[in-house]
Order: C-alpha cells, then sequence, then structure tokens
C-alpha cells in the first residue's frame, strides 16, 4: 500500500520568519484570505517537475531539516526512475528523488535537499469541502495562448508560466473515481497543471490536481474505484469539470 512516511506540519505550521519565502499569519478556521494573499502563497509552495520528456506541477508538504517533501502525479513522474529536477518559486532548481508512487492512485512523493528556506503548504480538511464553495487551482501551463491563435511551448519558461485558477466546487460524488480522484470544479485545468494545488478560501491545502475538462477515455476515468459507472447524467456533468484527489483521500501518516 502506498503511504506518505512523514510526518507533516500542524494547521498552523509555516516557514520560519527569517525565512526568504512568503510568510503569513496563521488565520483562524473561519477566516478567508484576500484572493492576493492566496496567489502569493500559492505561489511559493507549488513548484515545477521536469522528469525527462514530462513536465508537471507539484506542492511543498513537509520539511525536515534540509529536506522537503512534495506531493504531484503519478502520472507525471511517469516510469521515470532517475533524478528529478525541481524549480522552485525562488527560481532555483534541485535535484530531486521519487520516493514512493502508487499503483491505485494517481499520486506520487517527491524528495529534494536544500539549505534554502521555503514555505510549505498548510493542510485543509477535504472532507469539509461542500458544492458551490470557491477553490483556487495552482501550476504550470505547458502552453499558453500568448498571442491570438498561437499557442506558445513554456517548458523553458521557467517560473514564468504560474498560473492561478479561480472556480468553485461543482461535484463531490459520494464514491471515489478510479485513480482517487473525488473532487470535481470549475476551474480550467491545463497540460502541466498536473500535480499542482487546489487551495480553499483560507489558503490550505485540499486536493492536488490531476484531470482537465473532458478527459479522454470517458469510459474508463469516469467509473467508481468498485467497477461501476455513473449513470449517463452524472458522466456528462463530470465531463464538464477539472478533476482533483482530496486530501482526505491520501494515505497521509502522521498528519496532526
Amino acid at each position: 500500500m502506498f503511504f506518505l512516511g512523514v510526518n507533516l506540519p500542524a494547521a498552523d505550521s509555516r516557514t520560519p520568519s527569517h525565512s526568504a519565502a512568503y510568510t503569513m499569519s496563521s488565520p483562524s478556521a473561519s477566516e478567508n484570505l484576500p484572493p492576493a494573499s492566496v496567489s502569493e502563497m500559492a505561489r511559493q509552495v507549488t513548484v515545477r517537475i521536469f522528469a525527462n520528456r514530462s513536465v508537471g506541477s507539484g506542492v511543498i508538504i513537509n520539511r525536515s531539516g534540509q529536506g522537503y517533501t512534495l506531493i504531484t502525479n503519478a502520472h507525471v513522474v511517469g516510469n521515470h526512475s532517475g533524478n528529478f529536477m525541481i524549480l522552485t518559486a525562488d527560481g532555483q532548481m534541485h535535484g530531486g528523488r521519487l520516493i514512493s508512487s502508487s499503483n491505485h492512485l494517481d499520486l506520487a512523493v517527491l524528495q529534494f535537499n536544500s539549505s534554502r528556506s521555503y514555505q510549505v503548504a498548510t493542510m485543509g480538511d477535504s472532507n469539509r469541502v461542500a458544492v458551490g464553495e470557491k477553490v483556487m487551482a495552482a501550476g504550470f501551463p505547458n502552453w499558453l495562448n500568448t498571442t491570438p491563435g498561437q499557442m506558445q511551448d513554456t517548458r523553458d519558461w521557467g517560473n514564468r508560466p504560474f498560473q492561478l485558477t479561480e472556480g468553485q466546487v461543482g461535484m463531490v460524488p459520494n464514491r471515489t473515481l478510479v485513480e482517487g480522484y473525488q473532487l470535481g470544479y470549475t476551474n480550467d485545468i491545463r497540460s502541466g497543471m498536473s500535480g499542482g494545488p487546489v487551495f480553499n478560501q483560507r489558503g490550505e491545502l485540499i486536493a492536488i490536481n490531476g484531470r482537465s475538462k473532458f478527459a479522454l477515455s470517458a469510459d474508463k476515468v469516469y467509473r467508481y474505484t468498485d467497477g461501476s459507472a455513473p449513470s449517463p447524467e452524472q458522466v456528462q456533468q463530470m465531463k464538464a469539470l477539472s478533476w482533483a484527489i482530496p486530501i482526505s483521500n491520501m494515505p497521509l501518516r502522521g498528519m496532526s
């Protein structure tokens, strides 16, 4: 079974005050943050991952000494068994390594070491997420339409393509879809944003991006883990949403 064997920070953990990374005071359980604050926080904890020809996103979830742990999608790392290059918010490139990858969840855990201080995402409670709630999804699109009718490859642009999209929760099925997906939301997710974080309005990490709208092979991806299928009406609703894996579906050990 896939486990993330790290001790995760409590909900009020932040980087030290001397850190060069963005810091902010811990919000109360009911306090929403200004969108600009969520955007800056998201920029600090979201990383870009380079694995051979695959380029995706990830989110820093833990620090232990000079070691940083991050989550991404398993389909971002693929079958790559060598070192990964991880680009952090300050423009530094770090050599990363795969710690674990799941066979049944679209998740992978990477680590990198650095003497620099980087912000760690605050974990939220995805079980409390409701349809209609506003959410923000972050990542690095691999292609951007910078001029009308022309898409440009951003994979050598460093951190410049960072995007934070806003939307709302559109569907939370009472059963989990294959590979752990259970949070449908209206935000636009583009290629390259897979593995990036989804935040609530308090700036807490509640899920991991993974599937964009109108996914291919709908008969395979819009199925429950028990092998049953949603109704045709539900499938049509699912297709119109992006999908993420909620934190509650991740076997995180040591989470306080």
